[in-house]
């Protein structure tokens, strides 16, 4: 197979901190092939342009700016813009290991697939929040392995922080669409449509901070919740029950909550118990600290995600309310 020609896709707004850390992270790459890293500022106020410049002479850095639309439809703009003959989209707040983009490389050259997706993890240098909601969002006992820390789910649906997309792939899809979040598990569908095969890189990880607070961690999450209805909307054929697992969780804890007052504690057991496992796994990985906040990491996870999946269903499928109707703050204009 012919050397691939990669090409970064990272769009930013008003991040130019984070920029900072990631070309940090992407000149000390250890990869000897060619590549380019195309900055997409998104209208920003505060930009990135003079961190850019700082590191010319070390990473063939390709700025562009243009007015705000959101990510997805800046990292199309990256990809029309574009040499490369594959892309890799990165958030800004991601740190590239050193051999980072030769996992990728060794992979698509031994088993070439149009699309890949690699885990998150946390850095030892991420603050004790940092770590506990990294471990709510990857750990198997809480998405199942969804973010990438599980092989076992078939087909993998790669999440925009750390995301190949081929040019050929993008051209037949069009890229991404303009609803947010949930613009990346669209396109993977759009993709599997088009025939195009999806993979995960387990070792292709990246540390990904998240600037985050327990509320825009709930923020976030309730989003997530909201868009999955839509997206099963769109795509029907992705319907899945377990989709309602979150929603169904924070009702059996408040109602098993409801149960003490009536002295009937089989069901908090059932709770202490999932609660305890979480605890133990996060704290052996992160000490007992991170494995207490992992706890209240998975509360606000779930509640959030749960919630938002009630609300939007009961929106969009009981009053049929029009998606960018019932939610105009997911979706670019």
């Amino acid at each position: 197979m012919k050397s691939i020609y990669y090409s970064f896709i990272v769009p930013v707004y008003n991040r130019p901190d984070e920029i900072e850390k990631l070309l940090l992270s992407i000149s000390q790459l250890n990869y000897e092939g060619a590549f380019e890293v195309v900055i997409i500022e998104d209208g920003s106020e505060n930009t990135c342009k003079t961190v850019c410049s700082r590191f010319r002479e070390s990473v063939n850095i390709n700025y562009l700016f243009k007015s705000n639309s959101g990510p997805g439809d800046s990292r199309n703009y990256g990809m029309k813009k574009a040499n490369g003959d594959y892309f890799i989209i990165l958030d800004s707040d991601c740190i590239l290991p050193e051999s980072y983009l030769n996992h990728v490389d060794r992979f698509l050259k031994k088993k070439f697939v149009d699309c890949y997706g690699g885990p998150d993890a946390a850095a030892e240098s991420f603050s004790d929040l940092q770590k506990a909601i990294n471990y709510s969002m990857t750990s198997f006992f809480t998405t199942g392995g969804l973010r990438g820390g599980s092989e076992a789910l078939g087909k993998f649906q790669p999440r925009s922080f750390n995301m190949g997309l081929s040019k050929k792939a993008f051209i037949v899809t069009n890229g991404f669409s303009k609803i947010h979040p949930g613009e990346d598990p669209d396109l993977t569908i759009r993709l599997w449509k088009n025939n195009f095969e999806t993979a995960l890189i387990s070792k292709a990880y990246v540390y990904h901070e998240r600037r985050i607070s327990w509320f825009l961690f709930y923020k976030q999450v309730n989003k997530f919740g909201m868009v999955r209805v839509i997206l099963n909307k769109w795509h029907p054929e992705t319907k899945k029950l377990t989709y309602w697992f979150p929603t169904l969780f924070i009702m059996g804890l408040f109602f098993s909550i409801g149960l003490l007052f009536i002295g009937q504690y089989w069901l908090i057991l059932f709770y202490a118990i999932y609660f305890l496992l979480i605890f133990i796994e996060s704290s052996i990985r992160n000490g007992l600290i991170v494995g207490f906040k992992s706890i209240i990491a998975c509360i606000v996870q779930f509640y959030g995600y749960g919630t938002g999946f009630l609300l939007s269903w009961y929106k969009i499928n009981m009053k049929k309310v029009p998606e960018r109707t019932a939610f105009p703050n997911l979706f670019f204009k």
